[in-house]
């Protein structure tokens, strides 16, 4: 039996079932053994924005290596087709709908909403067994304290907290600054993808002593439509969301890449590359300029377009090289593998399962049942293997998505028993699911804001 193998045999008995969280004591002789895990979101990236992903008109080679050396996932979900949501998601490991006002985008000086403190995130549960923890970019989880990325498990913190800002002024759309550090309003030079990626290499040099956990949620190529060359492009209303062309929006993502980059040259230098879990996906699927090729639907919205994003994880010690994984998988799904990489039993459920031996390749690939709700849009969707239901408007759509990704046939009038089938598993998820919301835009933010625990 070659060491390669042997050793990833090891880790997975050692990780099936992930070891209870000890406290650091328990812990000090095996802590220096755990992984660091970086965790690199970027926001509104299309499908098909990278080349690993047949993107031709923006080379992107350093997040194109993380694919190389690492797992290509083609069918992995975002929880939600825009960002809040699928942010709570990954934090929480749980379906967004667990917790109240977090099925949609929070708007700009919303305090109604947020992550409420009582929520138990990944970065709690990996700073209690001994990780430092660090979060360098957009939270989008609300504007209290007390729902802050300081109060859900990060020794640092330094971004925005709305959904996004002017790359240069760091502004939100009113106007209103909107960058911190640890708390405090602070102000910056520069390209804001840039400094993301710096502050981000400096923790690594920082706090490489012993693991840590990396967060970095880029807000890059999310609108305003700013390359690094456009310092004194004025932003107003009519353009803060529909300015810019693909060109642009390229040279964004290019930029993005170049800081990626940097990320991955860093833990190269320090030595940590081998045992280092890198991962790299987007919040949900690209928008106007967005290219979400081969699938219909854009962000906002249930088709694939919307949720189907791009996911690369590369953890040299464990995970193959160059290889392609058709698992069908979901936000929560990468919030349990990751923590089963650090060996951490999660402290409450988690809503995902830990992909790591299919990752690996010493499990075969499962059927996954993967549930979406869009209240805002009045949409709803249900993956089962190769099947998809999605419903809009009260119209019924019943997709084999093995043989049409791009959803253009719609089975129903001769596949009515599955589709009812699939009805009817949302309709249990749907009763278990706690929250549904019903306020969005100005009501939510007219709301009265719910009571901490």
């Amino acid at each position: 039996m070659s060491e390669s193998i042997f050793s990833r045999r090891h880790f997975l008995q050692t990780t099936a079932l992930a070891a209870p969280a000890l406290s650091l004591a328990a812990e000090e002789t095996r802590i220096i053994d755990r992984p660091n895990i970086v965790l690199i979101m970027a926001d509104d990236l299309g499908y098909g924005d990278l080349g690993c992903y047949g993107c031709k008109d923006i080379p992107t080679p350093n997040i194109d290596g993380l694919a190389r050396d690492g797992v290509r996932m083609t069918d992995y979900y975002a929880s939600a087709p825009v960002c809040t949501p699928t942010r709570c998601a990954l934090l929480t490991g749980r379906y967004q709908q667990r917790v109240p006002n977090m099925e949609w985008a929070l708007p700009p000086g919303t305090l109604s909403a947020g992550l409420l403190s009582q929520e138990t995130t990944i970065a709690s549960m990996l700073r209690d067994i001994g990780y430092s923890t660090g979060m360098f970019g957009k939270w989008h989880l609300g504007y209290r304290e007390e729902w802050g990325p300081l109060r859900h498990g990060f020794d640092e913190f330094f971004g925005f907290l709305s959904g996004n800002i002017d790359y240069f002024r760091y502004k939100n759309r009113l106007g209103d600054p909107d960058l911190f550090e640890n708390g405090q309003s602070i102000r910056a030079e520069g390209y804001i993808t840039d400094i993301i990626a710096q502050r981000s290499i400096d923790f690594i040099q920082r706090r490489h002593e012993k693991p840590f956990f990396l967060y970095v949620p880029f807000n890059a190529p999310h609108w305003p439509i700013q390359g690094p060359d456009d310092k004194n492009l004025e932003l107003n209303e009519a353009n803060w969301s529909q300015g810019g062309e693909r060109g642009d929006y390229a040279k964004m993502v290019e930029r993005m890449d170049s800081g990626v980059g940097a990320i991955l040259a860093q833990l190269k230098e320090q030595g940590l590359e081998q045992n280092t879990l890198v991962v790299f996906c987007s919040d949900n699927g690209g928008d106007r300029l967005g290219r979400n090729a081969p699938l219909s639907g854009k962000k906002g919205h249930l088709r694939e377009g919307g949720i189907r994003v791009p996911c690369l994880l590369r953890w040299p010690k464990y995970l193959p090289p160059a290889k392609v994984c058709s698992q069908a998988a979901i936000t929560m799904d990468l919030s349990s593998t990751i923590m089963a990489a650090a060996r951490v039993k999660p402290s409450r459920w988690f809503d995902g399962f830990n992909m790591m031996r299919i990752l690996i390749g010493e499990r075969d690939e499962v059927e996954q049942t993967l549930v979406w709700r869009n209240t805002l849009h009045n949409e709803k969707a249900l993956r089962w293997g190769k099947w998809k239901w999605l419903e809009e408007n009260g119209e019924d759509y019943l997709f084999n998505l093995k043989e049409d990704i791009a959803e253009q046939t719609n089975l129903k009038d001769r596949n009515f028993d599955i589709l009812y089938w699939l009805k009817n598993i949302y309709s249990q998820w749907e009763k278990a699911m706690p929250y549904r919301q019903t306020l969005f835009g100005e009501d939510l933010k007219k709301a009265e804001a719910p009571s901490a625990l």
